[in-house]
């Protein structure tokens, strides 16, 4: 097989790991991993994956799955792991003997990683540094030979990619050659993908909006309106900026797609996770029944737990993260904890700038 027609590899048959396949399928043939014998039979034998046939009559076209790590890394030069943060380590360690330098990866995983940590293990922790946290870029470089990495992010809701609507992404990485790669790929009429360097900004914008996308659901499920939802996005994107910052990322790829962009449109969609668990929880749900009937995790809730704890060991100040926490993991009352928002000093308006 030719370089020009050799597959494109995706790790991970969740909703947004097969709407990524069909627009890889676009350009390429495209080989998907999952240890789901079940998902990877359904794909292989009606080009539909289980999740979305519901949600589209699109079939995926030049796409085959697999459950073999070592068939996937054999076949594919470029590859997307698009998975859990919570499971990412685990299964790029699973890849790790069959991937080698000339591989390029490209993950789209918005959460971070702990090193083995669990939410009940950080709960513990007195202080969380910057040293225990990990973006998915570096926990590909800690766990295999792979060199060049980037990550994709913007706003992408996996139901209206498979829908067929417009959207655009972000490519970023180090290397000039990794993005044109992921342009390359991934680029279609309908999918516009722009390209930059600043890769520890763009991940951890993609991370921290799942938060502020809590807060928002949260203040829809009131039925508080517009404005309010507005001015918590306004605000939660300071917050992003400055917890950012304080980590050594950009402020500037904090206001583009993978930012400002994908923060819309996380904070305002039925389609996000992060959202509609916000909703739930306004409507008098517990965090652990959310989780419960959720059938894919909403990152935001473990990133919320990991922002906090940090953002108290940087000394950054982030009012709505901690009121967050305080209502998910605390069990405060969501009226009062909007009550305190609105009433907090806040001075000055752009203050990140």
């Amino acid at each position: 097989m030719t370089e020009e027609h050799k597959a494109v590899g995706v790790v991970g048959a969740g909703s947004f790991g097969t709407a990524i396949a069909g627009l890889l399928a676009e350009n390429n043939p495209v080989l998907v991993f999952s240890r789901n014998a079940q998902v990877v039979d359904a794909i292989n034998n009606s080009s539909h994956h289980p999740w979305l046939v519901s949600r589209s009559d699109r079939p995926i076209k030049q796409v085959l799955a697999t459950t073999s790590p070592e068939e996937l890394a054999g076949a594919c030069r470029l590859i997307f792991p698009i998975i859990s943060s919570e499971g990412f380590r685990s299964a790029i360690r699973m890849f790790g003997p069959f991937l080698q330098p000339h591989h390029v990866l490209i993950h789209a995983t918005k959460g971070l990683d702990l090193n083995g940590m669990t939410e009940n293990d950080i709960a513990d922790e007195p202080k969380l540094t910057r040293l225990q946290i990990n973006t998915m870029s570096e926990v590909i470089l800690q766990e295999t030979s792979v060199v060049r990495v980037g990550c994709l992010s913007g706003p992408n809701l996996a139901a209206e990619i498979v829908a067929g609507q417009p959207a655009t992404t972000l490519v970023a990485s180090r290397y000039q050659e990794v993005i044109e790669a992921g342009i390359s790929a991934l680029n279609s009429p309908r999918f516009h993908v722009f390209g930059s360097h600043e890769i520890l900004g763009a991940e951890l914008a993609g991370a921290f909006k799942n938060i502020i996308a809590l807060a928002s659901g949260m203040i829809a499920g009131l039925g508080m309106g517009h404005n309010a939802q507005a001015a918590m996005i306004t605000r939660g994107l300071a917050e992003m900026i400055h917890l950012g910052a304080a980590m050594g990322a950009d402020k500037k790829a904090f206001l583009g797609t993978a930012g400002i962009g994908d923060l819309i449109a996380t904070a305002t969609s039925s389609s996000s996770r992060n959202y509609m668990f916000g909703m739930r929880v306004a409507q008098g749900e517990s965090a652990e029944q959310i989780r419960a009937t959720m059938h894919e995790l909403a990152e935001g809730v473990r990133t919320l737990h990991i922002a906090y704890k940090l953002g108290r060991q940087l000394k950054v100040r982030l009012p709505i993260t901690a009121m967050l926490y305080k209502v998910v993991f605390e069990e405060y009352p969501l009226s009062k904890a909007v009550e305190s928002l609105v009433s907090y000093p806040y001075a000055v308006d752009v203050d990140f700038l």
